[in-house]
């Protein structure tokens, strides 16, 4: 029996993720999975790999998918603050992540909510090694993003 996608990229994160980093969870569902280390329930700032409409992905005509890290604060001052925490160490991430991540607003969501990600667009969901390729590009924000983060 194959796995749903993003089961198959829960697999590839829990064997890639250091242990180092501490506990992590995720919450892999049919359009994407949520990863962040910690408590039991998903906080606000988190990591996910999903797929999602074409509208703000510029060459994405019928979906895309976007792997990265979130802040989902109720006040977008929080979100802003944590943002403007990574962008202050961007020479820290910007080596492992490259060009492709973006620090900015969130993609279809709450107008306060504030990303760090990138897009793909228009991908082959029944390719071979999608799930690869999305669990280890998830692991790379993990493991770049996640200690800075809890440095702030």
């Amino acid at each position: 029996m194959e796995l749903p996608l993003f089961e198959e990229v829960a697999d590839v994160v829990r064997w890639l993720v250091p242990r180092e980093l501490g506990p992590l969870r995720h919450r892999p569902r049919r359009w994407g999975i949520k990863a962040w280390f910690g408590p039991e329930a998903p906080p606000k700032e988190h990591f996910e790999a999903q797929v999602i409409g074409p509208d703000g992905v510029e060459e994405a005509k019928i979906l895309a998918i976007e792997i990265g890290f979130h802040a989902e604060h109720r006040r977008d001052a929080e979100n802003e603050a944590v943002l403007a925490g990574l962008v202050t160490a961007e020479d820290r991430w910007r080596p492992a992540l490259g060009a492709e991540a973006v620090a900015g607003p969130f993609l279809g969501g709450p107008e306060g909510w504030r990303r760090i990600s990138e897009t793909w667009p228009d991908p082959d969901l029944s390719a071979p090694d999608l799930a690869f390729e999305i669990g280890t590009r998830l692991t790379d924000y993990l493991t770049a993003l996640e200690p800075l983060r809890l440095q702030r």
